[in-house]
């Protein structure tokens, strides 16, 4: 029976931000270990899949949503989000506007979807490239922690995927969030959701379960 106790997951979870903030570089370094400078904008959303053996006995597949900063707040923003259970709101540490909308992102992030309890889901702002700006060191970046208290984010990290900096660890900080919610609240509602994504998945992921 020890094999009842083991879990999998799959989890659907938003990149969102301004155009040009990372989100795509974010995306391919955290599940390709990849980076270039020259991805081209992402139009409407692209989806990335990450796999990871969280301990022993649960499975934790990512589904990682994409969605392009010129989509800004319009009506197509509720569909991709729906059925999400975590995000990361990505803003550019060069860029001052980017951050100037991360309150935008979130509030409208918080306005169309929720927990099962009508909370939100929990969000990781990440602000990326701090590669660029070495001399910004954390103690710049003090008022971040109040901000995000004040907007209720789950936390904060700098993040660089060029130099892959805090990439991991930002998402091990969100998926402790989403599964500690998911044991409080394991919706059917959501996992009708779930279970719809992963047929979605191609046939050869299905065949790595019994792995």
């Amino acid at each position: 029976m020890a094999g009842a106790e083991s879990s999998e997951h799959l989890f659907k979870v938003l990149v969102i931000g301004e155009l040009g903030v990372g989100k795509t570089s974010i995306i391919k370094r955290y599940v390709h270990q990849l980076f270039s400078q020259h991805y081209r904008a992402t139009i409407g959303v692209d989806f990335a899949l990450k796999v990871i053996h969280w301990d022993q006995r649960t499975l934790v597949r990512l589904q990682l949503w994409d969605i392009a900063g010129q989509e800004r707040f319009g009506n197509m923003t509720r569909v991709y989000y729906k059925e999400a259970v975590g995000a990361f709101v990505v803003f550019d540490v060069t860029r001052g506007s980017t951050f100037e909308a991360v309150s935008k992102w979130k509030n409208d992030l918080d306005s169309k979807v929720h927990l099962p309890n009508g909370g939100p889901i929990p969000a990781v702002l990440l602000a990326n490239k701090c590669d660029q700006m070495k001399e910004m060191s954390s103690q710049n970046f003090s008022h971040l922690d109040q901000f995000c208290k004040e907007s209720g984010f789950v936390g904060w990290f700098e993040t660089s995927a060029k130099d892959n900096i805090n990439i991991d660890d930002a998402a091990r900080s969100l998926i402790e969030n989403i599964l500690s919610n998911y044991k409080t609240f394991p919706a059917e509602e959501n996992d009708v959701g779930i279970v719809r994504l992963d047929q979605a998945a191609p046939p050869a992921e299905s065949k790595s379960q019994c792995c």
